[in-house]
This record gives structure tokens, sequence and C-alpha cells, in this order.
């Protein structure tokens, strides 16, 4: 059995503008990058208060990247997305859908990554 969640791994096409955008953007850390011996270049992130990191991949030998609609997606929690939103359209990235509030308080919106990648932003009721 497994013990607990140790990355998820999003293939990219352009490393260091989806990098740029997890960092800059999202504010995750970069924590390591180094490349596997089959050649793929890795860099792994970490978010604020989450034991699981994000690792961004650029192995163009496996060909193009195609990222399918509502496939997958990411979430991450946001103390105030009102400001994260203003903070994220003056990077060149606005919110793509939302914000929407749930019956239970919340508040939630998407934008898109780089390569086209969703991400929810989540605002604790």
């Amino acid at each position: 059995m497994v013990t607990k969640l140790l990355h998820t791994r999003y293939r990219v096409a352009d490393l260091e503008k989806t990098v740029a955008f997890y960092t800059d953007v999202l504010g995750l850390r970069e924590v390591r990058r180094h490349k596997s011996p089959r050649g793929s270049e890795l860099v792994f992130l970490e978010t604020p208060g989450s034991q699981e990191l994000l690792e961004i991949c650029s192995f163009p030998a496996s060909g193009p990247v195609i990222v399918g609609p509502d496939l997958t997606h990411l979430a991450f929690e946001v103390p105030d997305l009102a400001a994260f939103a203003e903070h994220a359209a003056a990077k060149g990235f606005p919110l793509s859908d939302g914000p929407t509030v749930t019956s239970t308080g919340s508040t939630f919106a998407f934008i898109d990554a780089p390569e086209g990648y969703e991400i929810e932003l989540i605002q604790p009721a």
C-alpha cells in the first residue's frame, strides 16, 4: 500500500516560462532541478503548507505536449481571491472563469497556466 503522495508531474514544452508562472504568479518555491537518466529536464516546486511537490518536466523526445480540456487541474488555497486575481492579471494571467461563491461561502475561480493546464484558486469561507 502507498503511504503518501509525493509529487504530481506536468509535462510542458516551455520549461522556463512555466516555472516562472508557478514561482512569480502563484508563489511556489523551486526546491530542486536536475536531468533524469533518460534526459528529462525536471524542476520540483513546493507550495507553502504542503508536503506534496509539483514536478514540471520538459522532455521533447516524447513528442508534443497536448493538454486535453478538462482532463486535470491543480487547486490552490488563497486567503484573498480578489487580491490574487489582481496580482495574477498584472502578471498577464487574468481569471479564465469565476469568481463563484459556493453554498458553503467559499469562493473559487480559475486561471490558465502557460501550457493550458487549468489552475483552481479557492478562498475558504
